[in-house]
C-alpha cells in the first residue's frame, strides 16, 4: 500500500524493521527540504516575514498533532526530541517533585528501556519502589493482573500501549479508568502504538502520552509529550534558557513562559516539527483505521506461513500488532540477520532495548519483524523463503 511514495523502496530493499524506524515518504522529504531551501530561519524569534512563515508552519504542526491524538488544547502538546526525552521529562520534571520514599511505580518486564530506566533512577534518587505487573501465560498485560498488582502505595502505572518485542496491545482505557478510581497516574509510551492505531487521549484519559515522529513516517529527532494541562503546569522544566522565560532579573526572580513554550527551551528542531506535521497529514490521508486493518491482515498472512517452519521459535504467536519476534533454533539471532541482509532483507536482531524481558521469556536475543502499511505479501514470501531452509542459513553463515 502506497509503496510508490517511498524513495528507498525503489532500491529493492525489503524493509521489515519498522519498529526501529519507518521509511519517509516523498511528501515529508519535500516539506523538510522546502523549509531548508525557502525559509530556514528561527522560530518565535524574528520580526520579519520569513520568521512569521516559520512560526505559522511550526504551530500548524502542533495543531496537526493536537487533532491527531484528539487533545483538547494545543498547550498540552510539547515538542521533544522523541519518546525517550518525553519519558525522562515526565519522571524528572513531574514525578520527582511529588513522589515520596516508599511510593510505588508499576511497570512490566516487557517495557522498553526508555520506560524503565527513568523510573529506576527515581528509585535510586528518592527511594520510590519500582515493581512489576505480572504478565499472563502469553506474556501480555491484562486488567485483572493490573488489579492484583496495585497496592495502597501505588502512585504511577507506566506502560507501553504496544510493546516493541512481544507486540501486545494493552487495554489502556480500562487500565486508566481503574487506576484513576484509585488516584493513580497513568503514563503511556505510545512509540509503537500511535503510528499504528488511532489514539484518542480524551477517550483513553491517560495523564501523559509520549511518541516519536520517526516511527510514523516523520523525521528523526522529533517527538511529542502530551500531558493534561493542569499536570504540565506543575512540570519543572528540565532545560532553562532562551525562549522559555519571561524574565530572569535575579536568581529569585525567574519567570517562566506559559505552556507549551516553558517546556521547549532553546532553538527547536524546526525542520523536524514541520516534517512531523507533514507525516501526520500523510497518515491521515491514508486513514489510521485502514492502516491498522491492513497490518492485522498482513500479520495473519505472515503467521500462517511462519508457524509451519519447524525450526522457528515464535515468541508472540497471538499478538494483534505488526510485531513478530522469533529465533531460528540453535542459530544466534544476529547471524540470521546478517544472512537475511545478504538478500537486502532488513530485520532487527538483539534484545531490542528490552533487556529485562529475558527473565520473563527465557530468551535474551531474538529476531524481530515489524510491519507497516507499505509492506506486502511479497515481502513476507521472501522472508519465508529465506528462513525455510535451515541448512542454507548455516551454509551461508560459514
Amino acid at each position: 500500500m502506497n509503496r510508490e511514495d517511498f524513495p528507498l523502496l525503489k532500491q529493492d530493499y525489503i524493509y521489515l524493521d519498522n519498529g526501529a524506524t519507518t521509511l519517509k515518504p516523498q511528501c515529508v522529504i519535500d516539506k523538510i527540504t522546502e523549509y531548508y531551501e525557502n525559509y530556514s530561519v528561527n522560530a518565535h524569534r524574528g520580526d520579519y516575514d520569513l520568521s512569521y512563515k516559520v512560526d505559522m508552519e511550526y504551530e500548524a504542526s502542533r495543531e496537526e498533532v493536537r487533532k491527531f491524538i484528539n487533545a483538547q488544547e494545543k498547550e498540552s502538546i510539547v515538542f521533544t526530541s522523541g519518546a525517550t526525552q518525553g519519558l525522562n521529562m515526565i519522571a524528572e520534571g513531574f514525578f520527582k517533585k511529588f513522589l515520596e520514599p516508599g511510593d510505588e511505580i508499576l511497570i512490566t518486564t516487557s517495557e522498553h528501556a526508555s520506560n524503565v530506566m527513568p523510573w529506576f533512577r527515581l528509585q535510586n534518587e528518592i527511594g520510590v519502589q519500582v515493581n512489576y505487573i505480572p504478565l499472563d501465560e502469553n506474556h501480555y498485560v491484562t486488567l485483572e493482573n493490573v488489579k492484583k498488582a496495585i497496592t495502597p502505595n501505588t502512585k504511577v502505572i507506566a506502560l507501553a500501549g504496544i510493546t516493541n518485542v512481544l507486540g501486545d496491545e494493552r487495554p489502556m482505557k480500562q487500565i486508566t479508568a481503574f487506576a484513576h478510581e484509585h488516584n493513580i497516574f497513568v503514563v503511556m509510551d505510545g512509540a509503537q502504538s500511535v503510528p499504528h492505531r488511532k489514539t484518542d487521549v480524551l477517550d483513553l484519559d491517560v495523564d501523559f502520552l509520549v511518541f516519536s515522529g520517526h516511527k510514523m513516517c516523520g523525521p528523526t529527532g522529533i517527538g511529542v509529550l502530551y500531558g493534561k494541562k493542569e499536570l504540565l503546569n506543575e512540570m519543572e522544566p528540565q532545560n532553562l534558557g532562551g525562549g522559555m522565560n519571561e524574565s530572569f532579573d535575579s536568581p529569585s526572580e525567574m519567570i517562566y513562559s506559559e505552556l507549551p513554550t516553558r517546556l521547549e527551551a532553546g532553538t527547536p528542531n524546526i525542520a523536524g516539527v514541520i516534517g512531523l506535521g507533514a507525516s501526520i497529514r500523510y497518515l491521515n490521508k491514508i486513514g489510521m483505521a485502514k492502516i491498522a486493518e491492513y497490518e492485522r491482515n498482513l500479520r495473519k498472512y505472515a503467521m500462517n506461513k511462519l508457524i509451519h517452519i519447524p525450526h522457528l521459535d515464535i515468541l508472540n504467536i497471538e499478538s494483534d500488532s505488526g510485531i513478530i519476534s522469533f529465533n531460528v533454533d540453535d542459530i544466534f539471532s544476529q547471524d540470521v540477520a546478517y544472512y537475511l541482509n545478504k538478500y537486502k532483507l532488513c530485520v532487527r536482531a538483539g534484545n531490542h532495548c528490552a533487556k529485562i524481558l529475558k527473565n520473563e521469556v527465557g530468551v535474551k536475543n531474538s529476531l524481530r519483524v515489524s510491519l507497516y502499511f507499505y509492506n506486502t505479501e511479497s515481502d513476507i514470501d521472501a522472508l519465508v523463503e529465506l528462513l525455510e531452509n535451515k541448512e542454507k542459513i548455516l551454509k551461508e553463515m560459514l
